[in-house]
């Protein structure tokens, strides 16, 4: 595997989190067992501003979560720090989702850079941020594996996570279980 893009695994996005994925730290043992087989390992992190746009109090979707430099927004401690070798933070502008770990972020130079032709693809939430990795790494001319074991959906409404497995599906992701 050329590269693993571990995709929000932090303590908002895991049970008492602020956003809770239902069964988040579930993915962590694949998480690291997949970090394990990689030649390089990149983890985006949600960073947002106290005043992000996507807060519900801000008239978006979300409770506030992953406001860079609280513990919320810090990587889960079960995730194996040790095989993360780069971590990108991404939603630091107010004024945009940053659901992808491409979005105006350095993660497209990183894996040039390293001469990468498949991306994996594990993490939080299958249904806004994985997907939305996964899909621009397909723009971008990657070939794309979404470990479904290794992700969990949130499911805002229900359907979502079926939702985001057809459009992957569609854009000639791979998918593995």
């Amino acid at each position: 595997m050329d590269a693993l893009i571990v995709v929000d695994v932090q303590n908002d996005f895991c049970p008492g989190g602020a956003l809770a994925v239902p069964g988040g730290d579930g993915v962590i043992e694949e998480v690291n067992l997949l970090a394990g087989e990689a030649l390089f390992v990149v983890a985006t992190r949600d960073w947002h501003p106290p005043d992000h746009d996507s807060f519900v109090e801000n008239g978006g979707p979300w409770p506030v979560h992953c406001v860079g430099d609280t513990p919320g927004a810090q990587l889960h401690p079960g995730v194996d720090a040790e095989q993360i070798d780069r971590i990108i933070d991404k939603g630091q502008a107010s004024n945009t989702e940053g659901y992808s770990g491409f979005e105006q972020t350095q993660l497209l130079r990183l894996l040039r850079e390293r001469g990468v032709r498949e991306v994996h693809v594990a993490g939080l939430a299958l249904d806004y941020c994985v997907k939305e990795t996964a899909l621009d790494a397909r723009k971008a001319g990657f070939d794309v594996v979404v470990h479904l074991g290794a992700t969990r959906a949130v499911e805002a409404s229900h359907g979502d996570g079926m939702r985001a497995i057809g459009e992957l599906n569609a854009a000639g992701v791979q998918l593995v279980p």
